[in-house]
Order: structure tokens, then sequence, then C-alpha cells
């Protein structure tokens, strides 16, 4: 059986939808029972646990030998699923399937970055087998900018002119269930991305050829979207991830293009054009 963490989420709840569809067992950590009704059917399982409370893992992994281990961005990233980690090897737990990030890295100049990669590390001493899943930006992503695009045909961002192969989280939910359900995987680290690297100028003419619409990107400074961040409400710590984050992708140190979806799935990685078609409905407004 298979254990899957932030099932309730967009990622996980893809991930669930696949794995079942191939016939595997599939037990969802839920931290909010009424939440379950959104994941519940198709013969998954629920189970009531809680990564800040240790013991509340120990029941949902009775009978599980693999998990599927994802949760939202966290300062204290490292702590939570470090206690799933443990509980997982003190359950007997055969194999753990962790959302990473790529650039993954002990030495990142991204929060996140380092956070992941202290998990993997842990993941690795464990003894467990793993898979890291290390993909890139979202398509999903963009979607936050839908609003101002069907306002008045803009994006804001401080990407300058620097490339990311962003990539579509269904694809990342197919690598995930391969791992989950295949052998061959183990002991393996995935860089996850979409099969182009685009600037954001790019992006917007691609949303615009989608929706029929003009829209443009529009370049601010890291000053001005810091100021827009937090006016936002979004927390300091946030912040200053996704401060770092754009940093790094507009110096163009993110436009790499892996084969990771395509080998591992055997199907090609989607397309940000197929992507923007799907979803034109909702950067028109809808």
């Amino acid at each position: 059986m298979i254990l899957i963490t932030g099932a309730t989420g967009h990622t996980g709840m893809e991930v669930v939808r696949q794995v079942t569809s191939k016939g595997a067992r599939v037990r969802a950590l839920v931290r909010d029972p009424e939440k379950a009704d959104t994941i519940a059917g198709g013969g998954v399982e629920t189970a009531a646990g809680d990564l800040e409370h240790p013991a509340t893992l120990a029941k949902a992994l009775i009978g599980i030998e693999r998990v599927f281990l994802l949760s939202t961005a966290d300062p204290r990233q490292v702590e939570l699923q470090g206690n799933l980690v443990t509980a997982a090897k003190r359950a007997g737990v055969r194999h753990i399937v962790k959302m990473s990030a790529l650039g993954a890295a002990l030495d990142s100049p991204v929060s996140f970055g380092r956070w992941h990669a202290q998990t993997e590390v842990q993941i690795e001493k464990s003894g467990i087998a793993f898979t890291h899943l290390r993909p890139h930006f979202f398509m999903q992503n963009t979607l936050m900018f839908a609003g101002g695009i069907a306002k008045d045909g803009t994006m804001y961002a401080p990407m300058k002119e620097g490339k990311i192969s962003l990539v579509d989280t269904r694809d990342i939910a197919t690598v995930a269930a391969r791992a989950l359900t295949e052998s061959g995987h183990e002991g393996k680290a995935y860089d996850i991305t979409g099969p182009e690297a685009l600037s954001f100028s790019e992006i917007a003419r691609k949303i615009g050829a989608a929706t029929g619409k003009n829209v443009r990107y529009v370049d601010v400074s890291p000053d001005d979207a810091r100021k827009a961040m937090l006016g936002m409400g979004m927390k300091d710590w946030m912040v200053d991830a996704m401060m770092a984050l754009y940093g790094v992708f507009s110096a163009g140190r993110a436009a790499a293009v892996t084969n990771v979806v395509p080998r591992v799935t055997g199907v090609p990685a989607r397309s940000f054009d197929h992507f923007a078609t799907e979803h034109a409905h909702i950067f028109k407004g809808a």
C-alpha cells in the first residue's frame, strides 16, 4: 500500500488519481478530516495525521510499503518532513518518493532548495530506498497572473529576460506515479522540466495567442516586486524565498531542459502552448 501526503493539494490529488488508475492501493494522509471528501472514492483510504504531531503518523503508516512525501512550504519544513521520515523508518517503509525542487542543494541560494536538500539527506541516511523528484517552476503557477491578464493584459515580475523550463504538475505526477508503482527508480534523483525554456515575455505571447488577447510582460524591479508581495499579505520568509528564486531565474541559471518526463513516462512533456490553450478561459477571467 502507498501513503500519499499532501493529498488534498493540486499535485497530491493528481498523484492520487494517477496511482489509483494503475490499480495500486492508496491511503491519503489528511490533516483535516473534512477535506477527505475531496479525495475519497475510488478505493482510496484516508488517515488523519499531521506532520507536526509525530504521534499521529504511526497508525497512518501501518501496512505501508511506499510513501509519497509532499508538504507545503514552511520554515519548519525540515522538521515536519523529518517527522514523517523517522516514523516511516520505524514502520518499516521500503521506499520514499520525495517531492523536492530543482536545484535542491545544501548551499542553495534559495531557502526552499536548502530545506529540500536537508530532507533528501535525511532520507538517504535512513537506509530507506529513495527517489527524489526535483521539478522546475510549475506551469500552473502562471495562473496567478490571470487577474492582471484578464483586467488589462499585463503580467508583472522581476524576471528580466531570464528563461525557465517550467513544467506541468500533471507531468510531475506521472513521474511520481511511475516511481511509486514500478521498480528501477530507487536511488534516483529526477530533475523534471518541461520541453522548452521560455522567458516571461515569451510566456506572455503564448498566453496571448491562446486567449486572442494582447498580453505583455512588464518587468519590475526587485524592490517593487517585494513591496507588491508584502502588500498581498505574503509572509516575510516567503517573500525572501521568492525573491531569491526570481534572482536565480532572472540571471538565466534555470534554463536547462531535461528529458526526464519522456524517458520515465514514455510520453512527451506537455508544452506551455498546450497548457495555455487548456487554461485560456482562466486567463480570460472566467
